[in-house]
């Protein structure tokens, strides 16, 4: 199909695909539009990667939008968030207008009402919903992309019960749900009530294969030499000889610890082929990861970098992630070694992916267990890129025949798992039944009941009444801890119908006049019930701060039993013990390290502590008091190496866990407040603590625009406490403190100095006047020693929850 066949886009469209080099659409592409994709019919795309899933997607929404509609594109991780706006604002240049939103899961966006096109992730679609954001009720398309995730056992849950949400919400709405791995493609079909287009057509011929001995064995049966020399590893054989060609190559291990490693020695290969242009622009990227972080694993990363290869992992900053991305999308990085995480939807495609380690730890399973056909089909899919690499080849290693043969039969021939809705896992539920209840999705047991009969996991549930136990034993529990109320219905109260239908509304003018939401319950409780479901104002907070009720149950029941004002540490130990921050695991021998400090600290402790001899519940204290440690060890200015390194954590990691304080400690003030708790204070100052990872003496500075931790304790150090002083202080003095004109005009200018400016003026010391230091307040994370730069827009300042 032509591109100029194309009817029904914005005036300007096609001229803009034409200019990008599409001048025909894939087959794919032109299948989904003879499906209906630009008709507003719904339409779900199992299509491989590079094989023009997106532009499936612009065709579907951007025919919504000349339609005078809105269209909302739901994405797995905000890395892909900021990749797909990026890619979508060049429709700009006719007139469509995007905007993305990820996190600040309190906030209802309103500020989106005005765009066509919303990207964002599927948890703040649901805190959205949760919110009562009411420009969703003007949605018109809705993109799912990767919605294999539904698969997910954390993810996936959210995904399910945003989409049945936003059907229910807009009934006539198009579905578009993309991905390139689904073995149960016409169940998601028949689930969304969409057509199916399902294809393995790629515009790239893309070889699968194992590589035992000197060989390359193909799945069509050819055979490509690709000798190991000496001591060398299979993989490196494998790069030497794809990178010989001109071609990149991801690969894929199953530890940080080895993707590393695999990068260290892959940098040896890498190397070689390096031009002396190459060689400049990696020193000059290998500076701008070390300016990021001044951390060990920040030093290893540019090392490596420097050498033309790198390794990806969540242990590294997002910073860090997105210049390695890049990099290596424009092929400056020559090699990539990658725990699966990279995997997962971003575009960084390789002319040879090679899955070295197909196996990796299963607590469950006691040991190495293999991994999923659709997890190693997801990796193998990124092999090949259109217009750059004349193919692509997915490679496995096998150490014996037998071993080639088990791959073969196991990955190579096998298809992908069908995807699982894991709604049904009591934790899940536990949020979103509250969620439904709280928004008024549902306001009685069978309503709620008729709601869930809208899933996935209704369609594809086998067992009869699961799905109402498990929502029966969600519903003891969350009216145990006083998130709803239920009450028993009469027969005359059952059939009287809804409020809105009592008040004479119909349900076509509740849609039209912006009352989704209520008429979306009023559809879902049209018949008689037998017990009503009302969100308590505890329940309704909890929703909205997008907390996991059982959190927010170990937050309210630790402020209340406090007796004295908690400190730091005890505030950082309680939200470290609930279900919505991943606690650092104990490493051998800490249970008797951290145990010692559970001792020394007890009277710290909020909540009903555990007894040692219930190992399981004491195991789970001690790693959140070591989570809260490190919490406490930030917040008291320790800087990022010597907190990685007594950690054993990357970079990353320390900025989620420090984002996830954050968020917590913020919903823990809202329910500090909400139980009239006296502790309010000690928890906004804890909050305000661990946001800037400074001393209480350090909160009015760090209040400044431009002053981080360590600029605010060397103006502290100097004499300069409070921003006040910012306003008298000796300007040399700021100056000498600042080191930079501009920096510190910026600052005096931002704590309201009337004479901002550093014209004429010399560094001179502080004098007597002068502190030292506190204990490791040295040269740390959020160095901001580095040029200010604009602030992002305060709505998008929260991490989202799944990339940490």
């Amino acid at each position: 199909m032509n591109i100029e066949e194309l009817s029904g886009l914005p005036p300007g469209a096609t001229r803009h695909f034409r200019e990008e080099g599409i001048e025909e659409l894939y087959p794919p592409q032109a299948e989904a539009v003879e499906a209906g994709a630009t008709d507003g019919e719904s339409l779900v795309a199992a299509v491989p990667t590079a094989s023009g899933k997106t532009m499936i997607a612009a065709l579907s929404m951007l025919s919504a939008i000349e339609r005078g509609g809105k269209a909302l594109y739901i994405v797995p991780l905000r890395a892909l968030a900021s990749e797909k706006k990026e890619e979508f604002e060049a429709y700009g240049e006719f007139g469509v207008t995007v905007g993305v939103t990820t996190g600040n899961y309190e906030s209802t966006s309103d500020w989106l009402a005005t765009k066509d096109i919303i990207v964002a992730t599927s948890e703040k679609v649901d805190s959205l919903v949760r919110n009562g954001a009411d420009w969703l009720s003007e949605l018109t398309c809705v993109v799912s992309d990767e919605v294999h995730l539904i698969d997910d056992r954390n993810r996936g849950p959210t995904l399910e019960v945003t989409l049945a949400k936003l059907r229910q919400l807009n009934p006539r709405m198009q579905v578009v749900a993309l991905s390139a791995t689904v073995g149960n493609a016409d169940e998601i079909a028949d689930w969304l009530d969409a057509a199916l287009v399902d294809t393995d057509w790629r515009p790239i011929d893309l070889q699968m294969g194992v590589h035992y001995g000197n060989a390359l064995n193909f799945d069509d049966g050819s055979t490509r030499e690709v000798p190991v020399e000496g001591s060398e590893k299979q993989e490196a054989a494998l790069v030497r000889d794809i990178l010989q060609e001109g071609g990149s190559s991801l690969v894929f291990v199953n530890s940080r610890r080895n993707a590393e490693a695999a990068a260290r020695r892959l940098g040896g290969v890498s190397k070689n082929e390096l031009t002396a242009e190459e060689r400049t622009e990696l020193a000059e990227l290998a500076d701008e990861i070390r300016d990021d972080s001044d951390t060990e694993t920040s030093r290893d990363l540019a090392d490596c970098v420097e050498r033309g290869a790198a390794f990806h992992h969540a242990g590294l900053s997002s910073t860090q992630r997105s210049l390695v991305e890049e990099a290596f999308r424009d092929r400056l990085l020559k090699v990539i070694s990658a725990t699966p995480t990279l995997a997962a939807g971003v575009n960084t495609p390789a002319r040879r992916v090679i899955v070295r380690d197909w196996r990796r730890f299963d607590p469950s399973a006691g040991g190495m267990a293999p991994l999923d056909v659709l997890e190693v089909h997801q990796m193998m899919g990124r092999a090949g890129r259109p217009g750059l690499d004349p193919y692509g080849e997915a490679v496995l290693l096998a150490k014996s025949h037998d071993e080639s043969e088990e791959l073969f039969d196991r990955y190579i021939w096998a298809d992908p798992e069908p995807v699982r809705s894991k709604l049904a896992a009591e934790p899940a539920l536990r949020t979103h039944v509250l969620a439904t209840i709280a928004s008024g999705f549902a306001r009685t047991r069978e309503g709620l009941l008729e709601f869930l009969e809208a899933t996935l996991y209704a369609s594809q549930s086998s067992e009869a009444g699961r799905l109402e136990t498990v929502t029966d034993t969600v519903l003891q529990y969350l009216e145990s801890n006083d998130f709803i109320e239920r009450e028993a219905r009469s027969a005359s109260e059952s059939s009287s119908g809804s409020p809105r239908e009592r008040e004479g509304s119909d349900d076509d003018a509740a849609a039209d006049d912006g009352g989704a939401f209520t008429s979306a319950a009023d559809l879902a409780d049209s018949a008689g019930r037998d017990e009503s479901l009302e969100a308590t104002s505890l329940g309704h907070t909890v929703s909205r701060l997008y907390l996991d009720p059982m959190s927010a149950a170990e937050i309210v029941h630790g402020l209340a039993d406090a007796d004295e004002r908690p400190t730091a540490l005890g505030l950082y130990q309680l939200i470290s013990r609930t279900p919505d921050m991943y606690e650092l695991y104990l490493r051998s021998g800490e249970d008797e390290k951290f145990g010692e400090l559970y001792y020394e600290r007890e009277a710290e402790l909020l909540g009903d502590a555990p007894s040692e001899f219930e190992e399981e519940r004491f195991e789970d204290w001690l790693s959140a008091l070591k989570t809260g440690t490190l919490l406490e060890d930030w917040a008291e200015e320790t800087d990022e190496e010597q907190l990685t390194d007594r950690y054993k954590i990357g970079p990353g990691d320390l900025r989620g866990k420090v984002d996830t304080a954050e968020w917590l400690l913020g919903a823990a003030e809202s329910l500090a407040a909400e139980i009239d708790s006296e502790w309010t204070v000690a928890v906004r100052e804890a909050r305000a603590r661990v946001e800037h990872g400074v001393g209480e003496e350090l909160l009015e500075l760090v209040s400044v625009g431009g002053v981080g931790r360590k600029r605010a304790r060397r103006l502290y150090d100097a004499g300069i406490e409070e921003p006040a002083d910012l306003r008298t202080a000796d300007k040399g003095v700021v100056l000498s403190v600042l080191k930079g004109e501009k920096t510190a005009e910026t600052i005096l200018e931002n704590a309201g100095r009337e004479d901002p400016s550093m014209d004429g003026i010399e560094p001179t010391s502080s004098g007597s006047g002068t502190r030292s230091a506190t204990a490791d307040s040295g040269e740390g994370a959020n160095d901001d020693d580095r040029p200010l730069t604009e602030a992002t827009e305060s709505d998008e300042s929260q991490s989202s929850l799944g990339d940490f």
